[in-house]
């Protein structure tokens, strides 16, 4: 499958005129030739990247040249072969046909002369996209585990009231579904919340039989505490109205909070989880389902859903990906960060050896940690503006319980380590 995509990333260059002769090409001049829309720049450096390093392309200093050929009849073979990998991988027919109309579809998916929503959610419809997320063989084993993961973390917890409980990103409810199903006996206060009004419509559909269950717009780059802050005291049927800011004052209400496939978007990964344990009630567990491999199927396909909105800066992420051209973070990544801010007892699922973490997924589970009083942000960056001449002014300070030792393999000096500012 990733072959295929790789083979349609280097035809979509030569079908825009580039690499017919022996000169070598900029990374403006490609991006000109594409006539790529801005927002998906980075999607095009991806693929410079990969063709590199899969060797059908040679790049020095940012020129490139002796991109490989593609001939229509490999081209062709290459997308019977991605049919094949469908049907092992247990998708869906729909899937088959998303696959292969992104692959075809490239030149104008990166003009932004069509939208990979169009394709994958045709008439507004969303069985495609439950294709990706719930209809295939790592999907169904993942979210399973992260059933199993919510379940664990309900079990210990004090059986006093309803288990409260805040999915974020829920789109199309493919993982909302089996933590329901093991979740049956339980009594629930169930907040299932996305970015866009269309999911929580669908799910009202789909989950209105269930009791304690409300719905929300949430915008995990756009501080949740605000937007949550009435949910709790909302009633059962939530209107898809965004939140006010009135009435949170701080509490931390959620037993396990659970975010399947979403948090990748986060601006910065950090930030995110910080408010994300402080949503969490003491000893509640946050639940993670996270892609940790960038495929060349998804470079061609998924990725152009992440591309900054129309109203959004090009700046991408501020975290550690910032100026990488990457969207996911890696395995070992994603514990660093969950420790920075003072998660502890982290579990990660499928292990190394597991058949499954080819795919790279994973699905994390950790508890909340108490540490030590946190100082107020706010007040530290009144004292610093007080203290410190303007060209040293702190845009922001955030509040940590510990901070990740220094990778294996780098400098000895946490001061010292490459690209540290």
């Amino acid at each position: 499958m990733d072959h295929a995509a790789l083979l349609a990333m280097a035809h979509t260059l030569h079908r825009a005129g580039l690499f017919g002769d022996d000169r070598s090409y900029s990374t403006g001049e490609i991006l000109s030739a594409l006539g790529a829309a801005p927002r998906h720049h980075w999607i095009v450096r991806r693929w410079l990247a990969a063709l590199t390093r899969e060797g059908m392309l040679r790049s020095e200093a940012g020129e490139h040249h002796g991109l490989r050929p593609v001939s229509r009849p490999e081209l062709a073979a290459a997308m019977r072969n991605l049919e094949a990998g469908r049907r092992g991988m247990g998708y869906p027919a729909a899937m088959g046909r998303f696959f292969q109309t992104a692959l075809r579809s490239l030149p104008h998916l990166v003009r932004d002369e069509i939208s990979l929503q169009s394709l994958l959610f045709p008439g507004g419809e969303t069985g495609t996209a439950q294709g990706n997320y719930r209809d295939n063989l790592v999907s169904r084993h993942l979210n399973a585990l992260a059933a199993t993961a919510v379940a664990t973390a309900s079990w210990a917890r004090d059986a006093q009231g309803r288990l409260r409980v805040l999915e974020i990103g829920a789109g199309v409810g493919a993982t909302t579904e089996l933590v329901l199903d093991a979740l049956a006996h339980v009594p629930l206060d169930y907040l299932f919340t996305d970015v866009s009004g269309f999911f929580l419509d669908a799910a009202r559909e789909r989950f209105g039989h269930v009791p304690g269950m409300r719905y929300a717009l949430l915008d995990i780059n756009a501080g949740m505490s605000a937007q949550l802050s009435s949910a709790r005291s909302s009633s059962a049927r939530l209107s898809s109205a965004r939140l006010s800011s009135a009435q949170c004052g701080g509490e931390a209400p959620f037993d396990i909070v659970l975010a399947a496939n979403v948090l990748h978007n986060a601006r910065h990964t950090g930030r995110t989880l910080a408010s994300l344990r402080d949503l969490l009630a003491p000893g509640g567990t946050l639940v993670l389902l996270e892609s940790c491999i960038e495929h060349h199927l998804v470079s061609t396909s998924m990725h152009f859903l992440m591309s900054p909105r129309a109203e959004e800066p090009l700046t991408g992420f501020a975290d550690l990906r910032e100026g990488q051209d990457r969207v996911f973070l890696t395995r070992a990544e994603w514990l660093r960060q969950l420790a920075a801010v003072g998660f502890r007892d982290v579990r990660v699922r499928p292990d190394p050896d597991d058949p499954l973490a080819a795919a790279g997924q994973y699905v994390f589970s950790a508890v909340r940690g108490e540490g030590a009083h946190r100082p107020d942000p706010g007040s530290l960056l009144a004292a610093a503006a007080e203290r410190l001449p303007l060209h040293l002014a702190l845009r922001e300070i955030q509040s940590v319980d510990a901070l990740p030792g220094p990778d294996p393999g780098m400098a000895t000096s946490p001061c010292r380590r490459p690209g540290a500012r």
